[in-house]
């Protein structure tokens, strides 16, 4: 066993710099052109002789780091309603079948459709209730469509919880809200974690639906105000990428704070 360990430790050190180059290298050269001015990005060199730092203190003097702002908000405040209600909906379809079998998957089937298509409603939605244009409008969007992914991915890890835990609760006089928040949710504390996360990736990287219902500055998200710079007719692709790089930080920062948790809420659940 130990022979065999030792033979497939060079493959998998191999693995493992393919994956990071795969990951680094781009990265590093989004920040080699963050730094390049107007003329060298497009004449195909690696490294700016004089690098224009300039570029970054430009682009945080923009809209940018309150677009980030908002993302954020509307990230983790979508992602945290989408939890409350996802995980009630998830433990009754467990639990209590309800639904049928039919009902995850027509949860499901909206969220698979082209985002476009509920542009028109959600944007008349959000007019009649005066949340046209804002940042609590959008986060609200955020945590209703992103409700179905939360619910699929909590299905199986309710169902990894023994009933008996819950029927102890019962007997102690616990009702349904009281065992939900007591027992079920600390035990699904770390998957709640890791799909929190992506729930809330998602929610930062989306595009289409914050450019249609945040127009003004003060409520649009970074991908809205990234486009921003494209828009322009001399684009300065420095500064576009000091920008995009500024803008993943919060996402590869998560990745590498919560990766215990990320990891481990996928792979063991929350059994203990």
């Amino acid at each position: 066993m130990t022979e065999s360990r030792t033979r497939l430790r060079p493959v998998a050190s191999s693995v493992l710099f393919a994956a990071l180059a795969v990951t680094l290298v781009p990265l590093a050269y989004l920040f080699s052109v963050s730094l390049m001015g107007r003329d060298e990005t497009v004449s195909g060199v690696l490294w700016s002789a004089a690098p224009h730092w300039e570029n970054w203190g430009d682009v945080l003097s923009t809209d940018i780091p309150r677009s980030i702002l908002n993302s954020l908000a509307a990230a983790l405040g979508g992602a945290a309603v989408s939890l409350v209600i996802a995980v009630p909906g998830a433990w009754a379809i467990v639990r209590h079948n309800a639904g049928g079998r039919t009902l995850a998957a027509t949860l499901m089937s909206p969220w698979l459709l082209p985002p476009i298509v509920a542009v028109v409603p959600l944007l008349t939605l959000l007019r009649s209730v005066g949340l046209n244009n804002t940042l609590l409008g959008l986060t609200l969007v955020y945590a209703l469509v992103n409700v179905p992914v939360a619910v699929w991915l909590l299905e199986g890890f309710i169902r990894r919880l023994p009933v008996e835990i819950e029927e102890a609760a019962r007997i102690d006089g616990a009702g349904t809200l009281r065992m939900l928040w007591s027992v079920v949710v600390p035990l699904l504390l770390p998957s709640l974690v890791a799909i929190g996360i992506i729930v809330a990736i998602l929610n930062y990287n989306e595009f289409l639906l914050a450019t249609f219902l945040t127009q003004s500055v003060d409520s649009q998200t970074f991908p809205v105000a990234l486009s921003l710079f494209y828009g322009d007719r001399t684009p300065h692709f420095g500064k576009i990428a000091a920008a995009s790089f500024i803008g993943v930080i919060p996402v590869f920062a998560a990745a590498v704070f919560f990766q215990r948790w990320l990891v481990g809420g996928l792979t063991a659940g929350a059994v203990r």
